[in-house]
Order: structure tokens, then sequence, then C-alpha cells
């Protein structure tokens, strides 16, 4: 199952409440996201408001899609939008930048058993 990890910028003045705000998300938005698609999602937080979100899902676009649909999404996304900085469309959620994965463990370990790691060993 692919994963994504995305980044979004928090208003370093709004930390404390931004934590507090995730420390109790409504229930129907956790159903929402759960139901949607989104697995194993986290989100973590640097102390000058660099924000990373990981989650698993089998489709990411259509993720998004289903959640864009539900009204308790766009109501937290209206409460949650003075938080960010850099908003361009004034949703968080859509202003999430995916980032390229460029190194997983799991993936390199299997393709090594399975004898399919092309890499040369760095050591001489």
């Amino acid at each position: 199952m692919p994963r994504v990890c995305f980044t979004l910028q928090v208003d370093p003045d709004r930390l404390d409440e931004y934590r507090a705000r995730h420390s109790r998300v409504w229930p129907e938005m956790l159903t929402a996201l759960a139901e949607s698609g989104w697995h194993d999602y986290s989100l973590f937080l640097r102390e000058d408001g660099l924000l990373v979100g990981y989650l698993v899902t089998d489709d990411f676009a259509a993720a998004q899609a289903a959640m864009q649909e539900s009204d308790v999404n766009a109501r937290w996304q209206a409460e949650m939008a003075p938080y960010f900085v850099d908003l361009d469309n004034g949703a968080p959620d859509r202003a999430m930048r995916p980032l390229d994965e460029v190194f997983n463990l799991e993936a390199q370990l299997v393709a090594q058993r399975d004898g399919r790691n092309t890499l040369t060993s760095s050591r001489p």
C-alpha cells in the first residue's frame, strides 16, 4: 500500500493552539478520514511550525477526493486554516505538498533478498 508524506507550515505563534486542537479531533472527522481511506495517518510538528504528515492509502487522489465531498472536512478545514501560513487557496488540505520518497528500508531489503538490488556497495 503506498505511503504519502506531505508538508505544511503552521504559524509558529500558534503551535500550542494547533497541538491542542489535534489532541481532540472531532469524532466525525476521525470517522470521515478512516472511511475515506486514510490509514496510519500521523502529523509531526517541528518547533518552527513545519508540519509533516504521513499516511498510507490505496489511492491518495481518491482519498483526498472523498474528503473533499465530506461536510465535516469542509468545516474542519475552515477552522484549521487560520493556523497555517502561505495558504494560496485557503484550505490546508489543498495546500499539502507531497514529498517524493527517495528511500525505504523495507523495499530495499526485499529487493536485496530477491536479488534485485543493483546498487553497489560503498565499501572499498
